[in-house]
C-alpha cells in the first residue's frame, strides 16, 4: 500500500483466506519487483473474501478473490430492468461470455458520506466526471479533485454507502441510454423507465456531456419551428437550431408555452424532448397526460428529475435529455428540447458545490455557473448537410423574482441564448394569455427563418403594440383625449385581444396570416373587445367554408403576394368586416 518508512521498498498487502505457500509468496514478490521495484509483502487474513486473494500494491488492486469475481460478474450482467421473457437468455449469454478481468483496478475507500456526497481516498488517477462503482452497486460521479481524495456525487440512496465502503473506477463518464424506443416513454435522469411500461430497448449508450458542434459543423438557422401561438410566430419567430429563452415570474404561463409548442409539432416531423427539473411529481404527471391527450406522446420523450430526487439527479437531468436529443439530431432529424427549468437546475448545482466545499460567489453560486449552462445550450445547433442536416432547438425556461431579469441566473442565460420571450405578471393577471411583453421580448435569429407570409402579414404589428403600451397610461384620461388617440387606443386593445389564445389551442399558419391581415386592415376596430375572439373564430370558419382555396394556398406556398392579399381583403369585404 505504501513505501516502507525505513526503506525505499514498496510495502504491499496480500489479503487472503488461506496463506500462500512459500513458492506462491516468492512468485508474488517476483511480480511486484518486476513491476514496482524492490518490494516487501505483508500477509493479512480476510475470511470475507470466501477464497482466492486480493493484492494491494500502491494505488493498484489485483482482485483474484471469489468475492471480487462475483462483483465483476454482477457488473458484467448489468441487465437493468429486463423483462421476464428476455432475462433468462440474457443471463445465459452474459455468463457464457464472462471472463474474469485480471488487470489491476484502482480502488478507493469512503472517508465520509452525507447529503448525496461521498469523499474517497486512494483514487489518485480518477478523472473529473468519471463514474465510480461502489461495492453495494451504487454509482456516483467524480465532481471534485483534491490531493489524496476525490468528491463524488451519488446517483442512488446514500444509505447503501457508508464510511469504509470501497469503490472502483469504471473508466467511463456518465452516459444515457438512447434509441427510438424512448419516444412515448417517461424516464428518470439515468434513462430508467418510470412509467410502468416495462424495459426500453436501447440502441446505444451516449455520454451525457459531449463537446458542442464546431463552427464548420453548423449552418445558419433558416427553417422555422412553429409554436402555433400567433403572438410568438408573428413577432418573435423561432428557427430550428435556435435557443429561445422563456422567462418570467412564477405562474405566468412559461410551461404552457413550451407544452403548446410541443403539441403543435404533431405531423411536422419534429422529435420532442421535455426535461422536467425539480418539479412536483403531480405537475409532471399532468404535463404527461396533456401530451397523451393531445397525441404528442408518440413523438415525445419525457426526462424527469422531480423535486424529491437527489440534487445529483437534478444536476445531470438536462445533460441526459440533451444526449437523447443529440442521438436524434445526429440521425438527421429535427429535435425540440425543453428545459423546465434551469433556475432549479442552477439551485441544485449550487447545493452540490457548497456541499463539495467550493467557494461561493454571487448569490452563493459557484464561479463556474455560467459554464454550467453555456456548455449545455451550445450543443443546440442546425448541423451542416455534411453532418446530416439535423437540428436541435432549445427552449430553456427560467423563473424570475418580481420580474427582475437582471438577476444572476437570468442574465447569464440571456447572454447565452438567441433571444427571450418575457412573460409579464400584470399582463397575465389581466387576462392576456400568453402574457408576452412586446418590449422586452426578442428573437435574434428567428426572423431569418420566419415564413414570408407571416412576416409580410404582421407588417407593423410590433410597432403598433409598442405604441399602444406607451399610450395605455392615458386611458384614465379618456375624456380629454383627441379622436386620433382614442382610435389608436381602441385599435391597440383590439390587437391585444386578437393575440389572446386559449390553452392548448395552436393556430395554423393560414389562420395566423388571415387574422393578421384582417387586423392590419382594422377589421376589428368597430367590434366590442369582449366579442373580438368570437368574431375572429366566425371569420376563420367563413374562410374555411367559402374560401378554402385561400387557406390551401397559404399553407402550401407559405408566401403572401399582393394578389393573395387582395383576395383575403376581398373576402373580408364580402363578409362585411371592412368596407
Amino acid at each position: 500500500m505504501k513505501k516502507n518508512v525505513n526503506s525505499d521498498k514498496l510495502h504491499a498487502l496480500l489479503y487472503c483466506v488461506t496463506p500462500p505457500t512459500e513458492e506462491q509468496r516468492k512468485g508474488l514478490l517476483g511480480f511486484l519487483e518486476r513491476k514496482y521495484g524492490p518490494s516487501e509483502l505483508e500477509i493479512v487474513s480476510d475470511p470475507s473474501l470466501k477464497g482466492g486473494f486480493v493484492l494491494h500494491a500502491g494505488a493498484d488492486v489485483y482482485d483474484w478473490s471469489v468475492k471480487g469475481r462475483l462483483r465483476q460478474l454482477r457488473r458484467s450482467l448489468d441487465i437493468g430492468n429486463a423483462d421476464a421473457d428476455n432475462v433468462i437468455p440474457l443471463l445465459k449469454e452474459k455468463i457464457a461470455s464472462f471472463d474474469l478481468d485480471r488487470k489491476s483496478e484502482e480502488r478507493g475507500k469512503v472517508i465520509s458520506v452525507g447529503d448525496g456526497i461521498a469523499t474517497l481516498s486512494g483514487l489518485d488517477n480518477a478523472e473529473y466526471g468519471e463514474i465510480l462503482i461502489f461495492d453495494s452497486g451504487v454509482k456516483g460521479m467524480v465532481q471534485d479533485l483534491h490531493p489524496g481524495e476525490v468528491g463524488c456525487i451519488l446517483f442512488d440512496a446514500e444509505s447503501e454507502v457508508g464510511q469504509g465502503s470501497t469503490a472502483v473506477r469504471s473508466g467511463r463518464t456518465a452516459g444515457m441510454p438512447v434509441g427510438d424506443a424512448f419516444l412515448g416513454r417517461v424516464v428518470n435522469a439515468l434513462g430508467e423507465p418510470i412509467d410502468g411500461l416495462g424495459a426500453i430497448e436501447r440502441a446505444g449508450f451516449d455520454p451525457i456531456e459531449t463537446p458542442a458542434p464546431g463552427i464548420l459543423d453548423r449552418q445558419p438557422v433558416n427553417k422555422p419551428l412553429e409554436t402555433g401561438m400567433i403572438a410568438i410566430d408573428s413577432m418573435f419567430p423561432i428557427g430550428r437550431g435556435q435557443r429561445e429563452l422563456i422567462i418570467g415570474d412564477r405562474q405566468t404561463g412559461k410551461t404552457t408555452i413550451a407544452v403548446d409548442t410541443i403539441l403543435n409539432q404533431k405531423g411536422k416531423d419534429v422529435i420532442c424532448i421535455y426535461v422536467a427539473i425539480g418539479q412536483k411529481a403531480s405537475s409532471v404527471a399532468q404535463t404527461v397526460e396533456t401530451f397523451r391527450r393531445g397525441g404528442a406522446l408518440a413523438y415525445t420523450s419525457v426526462v424527469v428529475a422531480t423535486a424529491s430526487d437527489p440534487a445529483p439527479l437534478q444536476y445531470i437531468a438536462p445533460y441526459a435529455g440533451c444526449a437523447l436529443a443529440e442521438y436524434f439530431m445526429n440521425a438527421g432529424k429535427d429535435v425540440l428540447i425543453v428545459y423546465d427549468d434551469l433556475s432549479k437546475h442552477a439551485v441544485a448545482y449550487r447545493a452540490l458545490s457548497l456541499l463539495l466545499g467550493r467557494s461561493p460567489g454571487r448569490e452563493a453560486y459557484p464561479g463556474d455557473v455560467f459554464y454550467l449552462h453555456s456548455r449545455l445550450l451550445e450543443r443546440s445547433a442546425h448541423l451542416s448537410d455534411a453532418k446530416g442536416g439535423g437540428s436541435m432547438t432549445a427552449l430553456p425556461i427560467v423563473e424570475t423574482q418580481a420580474g427582475d431579469v437582471s438577476a444572476y441566473i437570468p442574465t447569464n442565460i440571456i447572454s447565452i441564448t438567441d433571444g427571450q420571450i418575457f412573460l409579464e405578471s400584470n399582463l397575465f393577471f389581466s387576462g392576456q394569455r400568453p402574457a408576452v411583453n412586446v418590449g422586452l421580448s426578442v428573437s435574434r435569429v428567428g426572423g431569418a427563418a420566419q415564413f414570408k407570409a407571416l412576416r409580410k402579414a404582421a407588417g407593423t404589428l410590433r410597432i403598433d403594440l409598442a405604441q399602444y403600451r406607451e399610450m395605455e397610461v392615458f386611458t384614465q384620461f379618456s375624456g380629454d383625449l383627441d379622436e386620433a388617440t382614442k382610435e389608436q387606443l381602441v385599435y391597440g386593445q383590439g390587437l391585444m385581444r386578437l393575440l389572446r389564445q386559449p390553452l392548448h389551442s395552436p393556430m395554423s399558419l393560414s389562420d395566423q396570416v388571415i387574422t393578421l391581415v384582417a387586423a392590419m386592415e382594422k377589421a376589428f376596430v368597430s367590434v366590442p373587445p369582449a366579442d373580438i375572439k368570437s368574431k375572429q373564430r366566425e371569420m376563420l370558419d367563413k374562410f374555411s367554408a367559402f374560401h378554402a382555396e385561400i387557406i390551401d394556398e397559404i399553407n402550401d406556398k407559405k408566401t403572401l403576394d399582393d394578389d393573395l392579399r387582395a383576395r383575403i381583403t376581398g373576402a373580408l369585404a364580402e363578409f362585411g368586416m371592412i368596407s
